[in-house]
């Protein structure tokens, strides 16, 4: 299976995790560049991005405090059950400490939930943390997620707006060198 290189500079205030594994993640060669997904257009509509980033500028992300990475999954497609690698991204957390691990899917939340012993969170801040950083759960960006309610609010944006506003105070930090 093809995963993408992690993008994450030596001070990440928050670090976007995704599934990798999934089929719809296969054979991409940049983060959130299936056609529909809306990660780019919420990460600048939020503010976490000045304007919309393309896909292919994806490694430009270290220059907001960003970061991206995948939680590694594995499927059986024959018995419809998996495994992740939680160790993996439980190693990278701890080696970057990003104030916030962002879930940008409630299913890969669940993923590394149970993997780590948690019952799978809802949208928003869960009630567990994974090493110094809080875990933050977005809807998911995939085209395919279009409903009209996002755990009582009507949009996606919304809960990238209270990520946004959360990591604010240490995002304004880090890029001023204050």
């Amino acid at each position: 299976m093809e995963v993408l290189p992690d993008i994450v500079g030596s001070d990440p205030v928050i670090l976007f995790c995704g599934m990798a594994g999934a089929e719809s993640t296969k054979r991409r060669e940049h983060y959130y560049a299936s056609p529909g997904n809306s990660f780019w257009e919420s990460a600048h509509l939020s503010g976490l991005t000045p304007r919309r980033l393309r896909p292919e500028e994806d490694h430009t992300v270290v220059e907001h405090s960003l970061g991206l990475t995948d939680l590694v999954g594995h499927w059986d497609h024959h018995t419809g059950r998996g495994w992740v690698e939680i160790d993996r991204l439980v190693e990278a957390v701890e080696r970057w400490q990003p104030a916030f691990l962002a879930f940008t899917a409630k299913g890969t939340a669940a993923h590394a939930a149970r993997a780590l012993g948690h019952r799978p969170p809802g949208l928003g801040i869960a009630p567990w943390g994974l090493g110094h950083s809080d875990v933050f759960v977005l809807p998911g960006t995939s085209g395919a997620n279009q409903r009209k309610d996002y755990d009582g609010r009507p949009t996606r944006i919304a809960w990238w707006r209270d990520l946004a506003s959360l990591a604010e105070p240490e995002l304004r930090t880090r890029r001023t060198g204050a």
